[in-house]
């Protein structure tokens, strides 16, 4: 009988090996941060809490960590995967001096945070820029989703607590722009809160929706162009009467709970008065239509609101819920755009569900949990945790091109920032050679050849 032939060869492994750089792929986000400023705009922004004779800047402290998140990490100690290859990283604290730079901040409160959001938001107005102002969509408009986000935490977690899903953590509301199919999200608004919050704060969903706002180029922080999206958790009188205070400053969709009343007019409004639903390629979509609710529905309700309800044929097998009617599927937004197609605009509502992909990517690029003990410390996380996905969408925005420029992060890190280089220095010149059978080493290098040709900050 024939010996069985091994699946995989034997190799001997030994642990003196030489100018061998992990994560050589990450030069794309080293390159990044360098052609758009964010270390310079981060660092003289934390300048204020650098310590006299102190070896390490803050700002370059905080943006390795946010550099190690973004390449996978989900603690303070990781970062000593930049430690292991200073030719690529350069000098990189020891976790202690870590620690400590994050408790000097937390420690200072909200004038840390603004100074980190001030710096983000600067670097993001010369990113758009760069891009040709391709971020925002084709017709000029940016959108920004507000969503909660549920965090798990063990109790020893300050603020922690019980949440709606009976779990046990943490709540933060977060704010995403969304580039539509185009490209990914890039998170603008972090609010922290305990497990316990309410989905449906209308101070929370003010506070988030300044703090998204405050991020973006100054060009689009006022006007119709600028679009507030969200789900039936920010359709409260306080925060839509919020939005329609900006009157001509702001558009915004925000979805609608199906009260009693609107359940009974919905049931009254007569045939011709629907239209069938349509799919973002234009088709009409078989069993959906959409329909303009008026009248005294609206009493209570800003001036200028339109409130339009979609009913749809439920999914074999699915619950109707008490609110459905005539065995249909009922769901109802509100909002302040004339002009457009009610079909039109109930496609660019319904649209709001990539704002999933962006909280998964934020869960994959450390939302999975939140590291350290206390709150302040750990909304000092929630900006690191921000710049590591502004990282992951300004790097594909500004080098790749195709379907590479969709990869959520899990597939950036396994098929762009995991491959080993090795590092050959030839007199002042140092060389980062990639692996040539690596099957994304093309990808790699002609995304950084399209870096080298941006123009250098400042």
């Amino acid at each position: 009988m024939s010996e069985p032939i091994a699946s995989y060869p034997r190799v001997r492994v030994q642990g003196g090996g030489r100018q061998v750089v992990s994560q050589a792929g990450s030069v794309l986000l080293v390159e990044t941060v360098r052609k758009v400023g964010l270390d310079r705009a981060i660092s003289v922004a934390l300048a204020p809490w650098r310590k006299p004779r102190a070896v390490h800047d803050p700002g370059k402290v905080l943006l390795d960590v946010a550099l190690a998140v973004a390449l996978g990490g989900d603690c303070l100690a990781d970062v000593g995967m930049l430690r292991a290859a200073p030719a690529v990283f350069g000098l990189v604290a020891s976790d202690p001096t870590v620690s400590r730079v994050v408790d000097t901040l937390a420690g200072s409160g909200e004038k840390a945070l603004q100074a980190i959001r001030a710096a983000r938001a600067e670097v993001r107005e010369n990113v758009w820029r760069l891009a040709d102002r391709k971020a925002p969509d084709a017709v000029g408009s940016v959108t920004v989703d507000l969503d909660g986000v549920l965090v798990i935490a063990h109790s020893d977690k300050e603020d922690a607590a019980a949440t709606w899903k009976k779990t046990y953590g943490h709540h933060p509301l977060m704010g995403f722009i969304d580039h539509g199919p185009g490209g990914t999200g890039e998170p603008v608004a972090a609010l922290l809160r305990p497990g316990n919050a309410g989905s449906n704060t209308a101070a929370d969903h003010i506070t988030a929706a300044q703090l998204a706002l405050a991020q973006l180029p100054k060009k689009y922080r006022r006007g119709r162009q600028t679009l507030i999206r969200t789900d039936s958790a920010g359709g409260t009188h306080d925060f839509v009467a919020w939005l329609a205070r900006r009157g001509r400053w702001l558009s915004y969709s925000v979805g609608m709970v199906i009260t009693e009343a609107i359940h009974e007019y919905v049931l009254k409004v007569p045939a011709s008065a629907w239209t069938a639903a349509v799919e973002a390629d234009g088709e009409i979509r078989d069993g959906a239509w959409v329909a303009e609710l008026t009248g005294d529905v609206l009493d209570g309700w800003p001036k200028g609101m339109r409130l339009i309800v979609r009913k749809e044929r439920p999914h074999p097998g699915a619950q109707l819920r008490l609110t459905d009617a005539d065995g249909m599927r009922l769901t109802c937004f509100a909002t302040n755009t004339l002009g457009r197609p009610i079909a039109e605009l109930e496609l660019r509502h319904r649209l709001r569900a990539q704002a999933e992909d962006c909280i998964r990517a934020a869960r994959a690029t450390g939302l999975q949990n939140l590291p350290l003990h206390r709150t302040a410390q750990n909304r000092i996380w929630l900006e690191i945790v921000q710049i590591a996905l502004d990282l992951l969408a300004w790097m594909p925005m500004l080098a790749l091109t195709g379907k590479a420029r969709l990869w959520e992060p899990r597939r950036l890190r396994l098929r762009l920032f995991t491959t080993v280089g090795q590092l050959v220095t030839t007199g002042r010149r140092r060389i980062l050679r990639l692996a040539r059978h690596w099957p994304w080493t093309r990808h790699i290098t002609t995304a950084l050849e399209c870096l080298a040709l941006l123009p250098n900050p400042g």
